[in-house]
């Protein structure tokens, strides 16, 4: 038991260290420009193909977002903040495709990996919004308690940082994301290299409409890029957000 705690704390003693070695918050940087003459908060970028589906035009500092579906999109979003500078963390999901995240521009030097948190994943998450821009956690399949996601929404305001949470249940979120594969492209007869994913993408925000979307991973001079193939649709303000999940599709 106690070597275990000392492991534990050897591995929050390193986070810091790690931490405290990034730049000022911001520094270097770049926001996208808002897509839409309407006020919005301060946000950090996602793919172009994504923007119009968020109400402010990408994910806002100091929020926690609910995501659910294709880990390739998670991949989108850390390669679209630490390309444009900013610094994110990985916690909980080794099967990410960091290679994919690199195609669509990430900066692998401007992202860490806690690839095996340990049995309080949150406690590291929260270690990780005192100094990064993004931090996407993977909540293992749990039911988060209202307590503990209060904490972590106070911290992520207080930072200025930006939380996805993802594989769990999490009460409150500012934004929801669900996303479900419909078709692939590049496998051939059953063979080959996947190069293509077709997504239809839904968004839940407390103070806006419910939109939808398509969106397709495909690669362009060299580098994999997010295209919408269909214009965003507005829904009416009744529809239903959709629970987060689990199980994810790649």
């Amino acid at each position: 038991m106690g070597s275990a705690v000392e492991a534990r704390q050897r591995q929050l003693a390193e986070l810091r260290k790690r931490i405290a070695a990034v730049p000022a918050r911001g520094a270097g940087a770049h926001d996208r420009a808002p897509v839409a003459a309407e006020k919005r908060r301060e946000a950090l970028p996602v793919p172009p193909a994504l923007e119009g589906l968020l109400p402010d035009g990408g994910l806002a500092k100091g929020s926690v977002v609910a995501y659910r579906g294709a880990s390739s999109l998670l991949a989108g979003l850390l390669a679209s903040v630490t390309a444009a500078g900013g610094h994110a963390a990985v916690v909980g999901l080794p099967r990410l495709g960091l290679l994919a995240a690199a195609e669509m521009g990430a900066r692998l030097d401007r992202l860490a990996v806690v690839a095996e948190p340990g049995d309080d994943p949150l406690e590291i998450a929260s270690v990780l919004l005192d100094g990064l821009d993004l931090v996407v956690l993977d909540l293992g399949g749990a039911s988060i308690p209202m307590s503990r996601t209060r904490i972590l929404t106070a911290k992520a305001r207080s930072k200025n940082a930006t939380l996805v949470v993802t594989g769990g249940a999490w009460a409150g979120p500012v934004l929801r994301i669900d996303t479900r594969v419909t078709g692939y492209s590049g496998l051939g007869r059953g063979c080959g290299r996947l190069r293509g994913v077709r997504l239809n993408v839904s968004v839940h925000g407390r103070s806006a409409q419910p939109r939808t979307g398509h969106l397709a991973m495909s690669p362009c001079n060299g580098r994999v890029e997010w295209v919408d193939t269909e214009p965003a649709v507005v829904q009416p303000l009744t529809a239903e957000p959709l629970p987060i999940n689990r199980h994810a599709a790649s």
